[in-house]
Order: C-alpha cells, then structure tokens, then sequence
C-alpha cells in the first residue's frame, strides 16, 4: 500500500518507504541510495521529514568522522556529495589527502556534486547567491 502511494508522488509515502529502505525493514534490503531517491523526491513535494532525513545522513558522516569510521565517514560523505553538498565533497577531499579515500572516489563525488548543482541551477538562485554574498560583505564590512 505504501508503495502504491509512494508511485502516485504522495510525500509521506515516498519518506517512510525511503525510511524502510534506509533500514533495511519491512523486508526490503537496506539501499541508502535508494533512500536518499526518494527522500529526495519527498522533499521536493513539501516534506519536511524528508528534509531532516537527508539532513541526518549529512551529520552522520560528520559523526562518523569525529569517532575516526572513515569508511562509514566517507559513505556518508559520498551520498551527500551527490545531492550537492560541498562541505561533504570537502571532507572527501581531506579524506583524500589523509590517505583515507582514493582519487576514483573523490571523482566519483565530484562528478555527482557537479551533476546535482548543475540540475537545481536557476537564475533565480544565482541572484540570491548573488544577493547573499552582498548582505555578507556588508555585515563583515567588506565593502
């Protein structure tokens, strides 16, 4: 039933499946990527859970990190990347450089991080990028 709901672009549906595929539940194998699709597609449609869903994957691979699980680190890290986060492709650079990543898998993110800033790209975002950098400067006195 949730299935079905979830096919027919219903919000809830599409977070508490990706819920179930995140954990593996309800007989479904755990697919995190899975997951994060349909969060993803969730969020779009208004959820706010979903929101908070993707945005515990992000802080999971920061949590990672701090406990030193760099692999765990770096699968968080490379699913955020893909969604556009650039503090996450950061931290698969530093990985990187610490010895803890290889090159194909920065560009595996890399190419992700590109893929899904291009997708959301608007001019509408590009002037409230534009705007927010002139509301910085001015509040740090950088004019």
């Amino acid at each position: 039933m949730v299935r079905k709901r979830a096919n027919k672009g219903d919000a809830r549906a599409k977070k508490v499946l990706g819920e179930q595929y995140y954990n593996g539940k309800l007989g479904l194998t755990k697919d995190v990527t899975r997951a994060i699709e349909l969060w993803t597609e969730a969020a779009e449609l208004g959820s706010i859970g979903s929101y908070f869903q993707l945005g515990l994957v992000y802080y999971d691979g920061l949590a990672e990190l701090q406990a030193g699980n760099f692999e765990n680190a770096l699968q968080h890290f490379m699913i955020s990347a893909k969604m556009g986060d650039e503090v996450s492709l950061n931290g698969i650079r530093g990985l990187l450089m610490d010895g803890l990543a290889t090159k194909a898998q920065y560009a595996e993110a890399l190419r992700g991080y590109q893929d899904a800033v291009k997708e959301v790209k608007s001019p509408q975002r590009e002037e409230a990028k534009r705007l927010r950098g002139v509301e910085d400067s001015n509040n740090y006195g950088l004019h």
